[in-house]
């Protein structure tokens, strides 16, 4: 009998469940629950999206202005794009999340609020005493609410169906700032061509005179991460809920999500009334609000990327004294230099196939420490045994062009060598402690001081008799190299 068939895997679950939850099975999914079917859908929602705001666009700015809007507009699309890959390295999503993010922004989110804040200002206009007010409660009350409610729409998407791949606040802020990313590209078309279409109009400034570069310089020098800024408020309180454990109930997982939102919406609301105060009084938000928010929010992504990679040093040696992993690896995984050489010697040695293996490799890896650390906090869910026999099934399969690539990277980036005079003197790994929410051990499959034991291979010489526990000292791909010769774990330094 399967020790683990009480534990359901991720494909037992029902479509759109939470991965926490216990799986149930479910019967065949009809045509319109597959996920290529879903696809299929989105990406027609996404391209119809595109083609109406192109239009909208098109016809406020002109063919011309549209034409300039879109040159000038791209200019910070890459750099914004590579700054949240990059904060994202650690444990990197897939790119089709990223892809319908930026989408998702550029043509859903943009046609909701284009369409939403000229609906808006208008009935103020037709409705209210005081019609010249119209533009500047638009801008400051209802554009906050309709653009960020739209932005938001894409992470709840990504929260709801691809939790696999949005399991941090690192994960949300990457979410949000690349949709956010998309909708100021599509603002800007419009905002560039109007104010080329302007300077055509009434000739009035050439050059760095004219309204299209004043609006240029603040739009794309000064301010790039305006929006990004604001929707990332709403990434980081999903991910809160994203990391906040299934059983500390529903209302602290709503909570985080919800305070992001309206953080949001204040920011963005305070930041369009800044061009509605006295002469100076943009200037003034700018360097007291917006300068200090935006490094503020970038040292927090910052220092929580360098918290994963000290939860992969910190949590991998478990695994190195079961066996599953060669002693260099957790500090080779905890180091982004010794990533990076990783994939370069094993794309040198193997091509691209065997670089990409080990960046699936190094992704997994740094999933299994995540999943660990939150057995340690009391915050894994139902699912810890089976979630983990995934990751280490995974990792054993792809050992092959990840371990001496791993190794290389180690040996090269590795402090200063540190002479251990036996494996006694090395400190132990203390097992992890009993969490409740976590499903009983199977004492066949861990029986070593709570690690699950490599698995049964028969090229493997240790012990390849036993049928379901081989011993696990002594593992054939660490005679390469002596596996305390140094200690790597000396420096937390990635």
């Amino acid at each position: 009998m399967d020790p683990y068939a009480a534990y359901p895997t991720h494909q037992d679950r029902a479509p759109g469940a939470h991965p926490d939850a216990p799986g149930v099975a479910v019967p065949h999914p009809r045509w319109w629950q597959r996920t290529g079917v879903r696809a299929a859908a989105l990406a027609t929602l996404l391209a119809l999206s595109g083609a109406v705001i192109l239009a909208l666009v098109r016809e406020q700015t002109g063919t011309e202005g549209f034409l300039v809007g879109l040159g000038l507009a791209v200019v910070p699309v890459p750099l914004l794009i590579s700054a949240f890959r990059w904060l994202d390295r650690v444990r990197p999503g897939p790119w089709r999340n990223t892809v319908f993010a930026f989408a998702w922004g550029a043509c859903a989110a943009a046609l909701i609020a284009i369409v939403a804040n000229s609906f808006a200002t208008h009935w103020i206009a037709t409705n209210t005493a005081d019609p010249s007010n119209a533009n500047t409660l638009g801008a400051t009350v209802i554009a906050p609410i309709v653009e960020e409610s739209a932005k938001a729409a894409a992470v709840l998407l990504v929260f709801l169906f691809r939790r696999r791949d949005f399991r941090s606040v690192v994960d949300g802020i990457v979410i949000a700032g690349v949709t956010a990313t998309g909708f100021a590209f599509t603002e800007n078309i419009l905002y560039l061509g109007n104010a080329f279409g302007t300077d055509q109009l009434t000739g009035a400034g050439h050059g760095l005179a004219s309204v299209t570069a004043a609006t240029f310089f603040v739009r794309i020098v000064m301010s790039p991460f305006a929006h990004p800024l604001f929707t990332v408020c709403t990434g980081i309180g999903f991910g809160v809920a994203a990391v906040t454990a299934p059983e500390r109930g529903r209302l602290r997982r709503v909570l985080p999500p919800l305070g992001g939102l309206l953080t949001a919406m204040g920011m963005h609301a305070f930041w369009n009334a800044s061009s509605s105060l006295a002469e100076y009084g943009f200037l003034i938000v700018y360097a007291a609000f917006m300068v200090p928010a935006f490094a503020l929010v970038t040292w927090l992504a910052v220092h929580l990327r360098h918290r994963e990679l000290r939860t992969v040093r910190e949590e991998l040696p478990a695994y190195v004294a079961a066996g599953w992993l060669t002693p260099p690896e957790p500090y080779a995984l905890g180091s982004l230099k010794a990533r990076r050489l990783a994939r370069e010697y094993a794309e040198f040695h193997g091509g691209r196939s065997a670089a990409r293996s080990v960046a699936t490799y190094e992704r997994h890896a740094t999933a299994l420490a995540v999943l660990r650390r939150r057995g340690h906090k009391g915050r894994a869910g139902a699912d810890f045994v089976v979630r983990e026999r995934e990751l280490l099934t995974a990792l054993w399969e792809l050992r092959g062009p990840a371990r001496p690539a791993l190794a290389y990277a180690a040996r090269v980036c590795a402090p200063p060598p540190v002479w251990v005079p036996s494996v006694a003197a090395t400190p132990a790994v203390s097992p992890l402690p009993a969490v409740s929410a976590l499903p009983p051990v199977h004492p066949m499959r861990y029986p070593h001081a709570g690690y699950p034991a490599h698995p049964v291979d028969p090229t493997h010489p240790v012990n390849p008799t036993h049928p379901v526990n081989p011993a696990p000292p002594s593992n054939p791909a660490h005679a390469a190299y002596p596996p305390y010769a140094y200690n790597p774990y000396r420096s937390p330094s990635p």
